[in-house]
């Protein structure tokens, strides 16, 4: 029985190092774009020229969706000018090409408290994702660790402000789809009962949400169609996550990033062939939300 021996990593500052520099890491990362941990991504261009400022380290798309990375390597610590010019270059991008989303990437060996607290000021508002690296030498061999520091918040949702929300009822929403997919959410409250029997349904114009106590809590919500039902668990984009979605067999429509919710549409024999898996995904959806 072989066993596996620890070493441990030498951490290494590749500001201050001879031979590595920001050139080296730029490769290093447009040839593996997924130890960043943000997807399947595609690398769409190195040094892209921006209008009047500068270049734009690496832009990547994600290779199922229209969302746009614009990174910007910094080696050593953070400073103010990198993050103008990360937001910059963000804006300049997603101006010329408004028909993707955008988000803007900083990545730097060192982000420290103070820059997450400015940073900070301005997600929400602007999709920034912060991501911290190391370089670490084992023996004669170099390896790269990125660790997001911070994640693009989540807008506030227009569409979970119950106050510009109409409200409707059951017979609307039978109306517009039909009863047999109304009845699915029927179902899916059922199990989440299992989970809080405190919760309950509340029928707005576009789509059915979820009360609890009179307060909403959309951790999920249902858009009953003609002959099936889109069910919206917010869940984090993950590609185990993402793999298992595609083994069961489900019909998985493309992630809505905006949102940070999946997008599946079910039928009435998905609920009896996939039931169990549902459950799942609900009470994946129900723990992250209360956290």
């Amino acid at each position: 029985m072989s066993t596996l021996n620890y070493v441990k990593p030498e951490k290494i500052s590749l500001k201050l190092h001879p031979e590595l520099n920001e050139k080296w890491l730029q490769d290093r990362i447009a040839e593996d774009p997924s130890i960043l941990g943000l997807g399947d991504l595609i690398l769409k261009d190195k040094e892209r020229l921006q209008p009047h400022a500068g270049r734009l380290d690496l832009l990547f798309q994600d290779a199922e969706s229209n969302q746009r990375y614009e990174v910007e390597i910094q080696l050593g610590k953070t400073d103010e000018s990198h993050i103008i010019r990360t937001i910059e270059y963000w804006d300049i991008e997603r101006k010329r090409y408004p028909q993707y989303d955008h988000t803007a990437v900083i990545i730097a060996e060192d982000i420290t408290s103070r820059f997450i607290n400015v940073i900070s000021l301005f997600n929400g508002f602007i999709p920034l994702v912060a991501i911290q690296l190391q370089a670490l030498k084992i023996g004669d061999n170099m390896s790269l660790a990125f660790s997001t520091v911070l994640n693009e918040m989540r807008l506030g949702l227009v569409e979970e402000d119950e106050e510009v929300q109409e409200t409707t009822d059951r017979d609307y929403w039978e109306k517009r789809a039909n009863k047999s997919t109304v009845q699915i959410v029927d179902e899916l409250l059922e199990i989440l009962k299992q989970l809080d029997n405190d919760l309950a349904l509340k029928y707005n114009k576009f789509y059915i949400g979820l009360v609890k106590n009179g307060q909403p809590n959309t951790f999920v919500v249902f858009r009953p169609k003609k002959d099936w039902l889109r069910l919206e668990p917010r869940l984090e984009q993950t590609d185990e996550l993402q793999s298992r979605l595609t083994e069961e067999g489900l019909d998985v429509m493309e992630y809505d990033r905006r949102w940070g919710r999946y997008r599946i549409r079910l039928t009435k024999s998905d609920m009896k062939q996939h039931k169990e898996f549902v459950t799942e995904l609900l009470k994946l959806a129900y723990r992250e939300a209360n956290l």
